[in-house]
């Protein structure tokens, strides 16, 4: 149902009481820091922006390799939530190496798994905002590669 890597998350949150979800997720938000993007790396797609629903400026960056895997990265400003942060995390290590149709198939049902129903409910646009960051530059990428296919 989900990408290996991401099940794999998913599996390890669902195993673990609310507290040690609320601790695993601040570890996870401390490894955000590490998903920005590395000196060197290009990508196909870059989407940097402070959008109304997020703290501060967010920045997507897609690499789609030949076979159509992708490989994404992410800036944070300081102002980012933790919530945030984690979930930052989680999707780059969870859709790493997934083609962009996969990327775009991932239901949004496994945030509730990670992150519990309590937060869930109280920061209900924080716990999406990255996946949904991410499914859009994916379309993005995806409609250009058409326009450029019809050429």
């Amino acid at each position: 149902m989900y990408p290996p890597k991401l099940q794999q998350i998913v599996d390890l949150f669902e195993a673990l009481p609310d507290m040690e979800k609320r601790e695993t997720l601040i570890t996870y938000a401390d490894q955000a820091k590490n998903q920005g993007p590395r000196e060197g790396e290009t990508f196909d797609l870059e989407d940097v922006r402070k959008d109304e629903e997020c703290t501060d400026t967010v920045g997507v960056f897609l690499k789609v390799n030949p076979d159509r895997t992708t490989h994404y990265r992410v800036t944070l400003g300081p102002q980012v939530q933790t919530l945030t942060k984690a979930m930052t995390a989680i999707l780059c290590k969870g859709l790493e190496g997934r083609t962009i149709e996969e990327v775009l198939e991932v239901p949004a049902d496994f945030v509730p798994k990670i992150v519990g129903a309590d937060l869930v409910r109280q920061r209900s646009q924080t716990v999406y905002y990255i996946l949904t960051r991410m499914k859009s530059a994916a379309t993005v990428w995806r409609n250009r590669d058409r326009a450029a296919a019809l050429g």
